[in-house]
C-alpha cells in the first residue's frame, strides 16, 4: 500500500515517466448480471455480457502506473437489466458501483468511490468484441466501462496523494464528451445534477479543491493512522470535516460532498460513536447534518 501511494504521488506530477515498465493491470473487477426482471430470453445473451464486461475491466491496462498485483483496486460492478429490448440489442440497465482500498495497519477495507448510476444503457449482442480506443469511441458500452474505470483509479489514488487522480479524471472528461456525442443517456452536460458530466464537473471544479485535499487528508491522516494513533486520527478527521463543509457550499446543487457521505456514512457513525471527546462528536454531528439532513437519524448516533 506504501508502494501505492508513493506512485500516486508520481503520478500527479509525471504521469507519462512510467511509459518504460510493464507492470499488472489496475483492476480487479467483479461483475454481476441481475436479470430476472426479464422473462422469455435465453440467458446465454447475459452471461456474455457479464463475461465480456469482467474480461474488459480487468485484462485492459488503464495506466502506465505499474500496480503489483497484489495492489490492484477491488471494485463491484452491480448491474440490475431493467429492459432488454432483443430486437435493438439495447440493454437498459441500473448500476450500482463500489470500489475499496486497504487501510494502512488494518484488515479494514474503506471504500473510495461509489455511486448508483439509474442510466446504464447501451446496446450489446453476445459476440460483440470490447475494445477502447481513447482517441475513437462510439460504443456507449465501451465509453461506460472506460469512464468508471478511469474514476475508479482516480479516486483511489486522490486517497493516496494530493491530487493524485488528476490525470485520470481528464480522460475521464474527454470519454464524457465522446460519451454525449454518441446519444444515450447519462452523458448530457447540466442534463442532470447527479449524471455523470455533472459528477465529475463538480469535482474538477477550481472551487471544489478542498473537497479533494479533504479526500486524501481523511485518508491519510485519519484512516490509516486509526490503527497507531486513534485519538489523535479521530481528531484530524473531525477537524477536517469543515473541508467537506466548505465544499458542500462551494457550487450550488452540487451532490459530490453528499455521495461521499452517502457511501461513507457507516464508517463515519463508527468512527466517533461511542468514541472521542463531546466537541468531535457535536462537531461532526452539525456538519454532516448539515450536508444531508436526510439522514438525521443517523447520525444521531453519532452523539451516543
Amino acid at each position: 500500500m506504501k508502494y501505492r501511494m508513493i506512485l500516486g504521488i508520481l503520478m500527479a506530477f509525471a504521469f507519462s515517466f512510467f511509459r518504460l515498465f510493464a507492470f499488472s493491470q489496475e483492476l480487479d473487477a467483479r461483475v454481476t448480471i441481475n436479470h430476472s426482471q426479464i422473462q422469455g430470453t435465453r440467458t446465454e445473451v447475459f452471461d456474455a455480457l457479464q463475461t465480456k464486461l469482467a474480461d474488459f475491466l480487468n485484462n485492459h491496462k488503464w495506466t502506465e502506473i505499474p500496480f503489483r498485483d497484489n495492489e490492484k483496486i477491488q471494485c463491484n460492478f452491480n448491474i440490475t437489466v431493467n429492459t432488454y429490448k432483443q430486437e435493438e440489442n439495447r440493454f437498459e440497465c441500473s448500476l450500482l458501483m463500489n470500489s475499496s482500498r486497504p487501510v494502512y495497519g488494518s484488515n479494514y477495507k474503506t471504500i473510495a468511490y461509489a455511486v448508483n448510476d439509474a442510466n446504464f444503457t447501451f446496446e450489446f449482442t453476445e459476440f460483440d468484441q470490447l475494445e477502447y480506443q481513447e482517441n475513437q469511441i462510439d460504443n456507449n458500452l465501451v465509453a461506460l466501462l472506460a469512464y468508471y474505470a478511469y474514476m475508479i483509479i482516480g479516486m483511489d489514488l486522490d486517497t493516496m496523494a494530493p491530487m493524485g487522480g488528476t490525470d485520470c479524471f481528464h480522460i475521464a472528461e474527454d470519454i464524457v464528451t465522446a460519451g454525449e456525442s454518441i446519444g444515450f443517456p447519462g452523458w448530457k452536460a447540466f442534463g442532470d445534477s447527479g449524471n455523470r458530466f455533472a459528477l465529475l464537473n463538480d469535482y474538477m471544479d477550481g472551487s471544489m479543491e478542498v473537497m479533494r485535499q479533504f479526500n486524501y487528508l481523511y485518508h491519510r491522516q485519519g484512516l490509516d493512522r486509526m490503527a497507531e494513533a486513534p485519538d489523535s486520527a479521530r481528531a484530524s478527521i473531525a477537524e477536517n470535516l469543515e473541508m467537506l463543509h466548505e465544499a458542500n457550499k462551494a457550487k450550488n446543487l452540487t451532490k459530490v460532498a453528499q455521495l461521499f457521505t452517502e457511501y461513507k456514512r457507516e464508517e463515519l457513525v463508527n468512527i466517533f460513536a461511542k468514541k472521542g471527546t463531546k466537541e468531535e462528536k457535536e462537531k461532526a454531528y452539525e456538519i454532516l447534518f448539515a450536508i444531508d439532513a436526510s439522514q438525521s437519524n443517523t447520525w444521531e448516533r453519532i452523539k451516543k
